[in-house]
């Protein structure tokens, strides 16, 4: 009987400690009879005697007229920081910024910034079954309905290292948030902003929350977000990177100019990097290149080319002179020509394009190249 009272009292002990923990995790320890003192009044010194000088230097501010005078004791949460992580390539946070804000740069030309941005925001509030209010691309703005602000280890598929600012077993609250992407006029940064609207949990409402209590629940919002955001561009990299590997078809045809020129079956995003690794691959030395003229300057050195020789004679393994040369890379819609020209930008022939077809063809089709 005695061991089964210790072991209720042991339980019951630590259920109260746990419960402590969590309440005085975000309140500051130690005593605070220090709510109780008083200011005391200046050294009142006589008439006739000197006055010895006093310094500022340790005078309390005083508050400002907008400062919470109410935040003292217990009803001070000594937290971290809320922080706008940018997980984001090419994401930063611009210095002294208050807001729940970041800013996103263009990493992908397949569509406009804001675009990838609202496609990406739609696409986590659709996974979580967040409704959308209000939506207005034409003035940057989206208004969600009710979302249940859960503590990051329980949000599905969500939560990270960065979003500590709920407990585990604390009765999540919900609010409503308003979304705004301000493009800038190049077109090629964007500030995503998050504001709360509503907010409910038990029986305190926005109104109840303080500035720091609304700012780390805008930024935990705005950290989940970008979270996706980053999640999206490494599954669309992934992609790309697959597709840049594996083999493209390609066939004898001309470009946009009417030159002899080959015609690889793939968008130029994916064409451009291939046709690199497969330079390097038949011992080509690219020296420049122009990806927004679409030109690339080689040197043609025979050096990664050792296994091409047990094919051929020595003869037959050169491909060219060692001299320099440039290809053109150009759009045709959904494929991609390459142009083979001299050091004077002259281009290659029939026949001497038809002499280079057979071993770009074997490596170009050749799948998992290196990148």
């Amino acid at each position: 009987m005695n061991k089964k009272l210790a072991l209720v009292s042991g339980i019951a002990s630590l259920v109260l400690t746990a419960c402590a923990s969590q309440q005085e995790r975000v309140t500051a320890s130690g005593s605070y009879e220090y709510l109780k003192s008083k200011e005391r009044t200046q050294l009142q010194v006589p008439t006739e005697l000197d006055a010895p000088e006093f310094t500022s230097d340790y005078n309390i501010p005083a508050l400002q007229q907008s400062a919470d005078s109410t935040l003292v004791g217990r009803n001070l949460e000594v937290v971290p920081p809320a922080l706008v992580i940018p997980l984001v390539q090419g994401s930063h946070v611009e210095e002294g910024s208050k807001g729940a804000t970041v800013l996103l740069d263009q990493v992908r030309d397949t569509e406009t910034l804001d675009k990838t941005i609202w496609n990406s925001l739609i696409g986590y509030l659709e996974e979580r079954g967040i409704s959308v209010e209000n939506f207005s691309p034409e003035q940057g703005e989206l208004i969600t309905g009710w979302m249940n602000v859960a503590p990051a280890s329980t949000e599905e598929g969500n939560g990270g290292w960065f979003d500590w600012s709920s407990d585990e077993g604390e009765v999540a609250g919900k609010g409503r948030y308003k979304f705004d992407v301000e493009l800038k006029p190049h077109g090629r940064t964007a500030q995503l902003s998050v504001a709360l609207m509503d907010y409910e949990r038990g029986d305190k409402s926005v109104e109840d929350l303080n500035a720091m209590e609304k700012r780390r629940d805008e930024v935990m919002v705005l950290n989940r977000v970008i979270s996706h955001y980053e999640y999206l561009n490494q599954l669309e990299t992934n992609r790309r990177i697959a597709q840049i590997r594996q083999g493209l078809d390609m066939e004898m045809g001309f470009d946009d100019d009417g030159n002899p020129a080959f015609v690889l079956d793939a968008n130029y995003d994916i064409a451009w990097p291939r046709i690199q690794l497969v330079l390097r691959k038949l011992g080509f030395n690219v020296k420049d290149l122009d990806k927004s003229n679409g030109l690339i300057f080689v040197q043609y050195t025979d050096e990664q080319v050792s296994w091409w020789r047990d094919l051929f004679s020595s003869d037959d393994a050169q491909l060219l002179d060692y001299e320099d040369y440039r290809l053109k890379v150009t759009k045709l819609g959904p494929k991609t020509s390459i142009t083979f020209m001299d050091n004077e930008s002259t281009p290659f022939d029939a026949k001497q394009v038809a002499d280079l077809f057979k071993p770009f063809e074997q490596v170009m089709t050749e799948d998992g190249l290196d990148i």
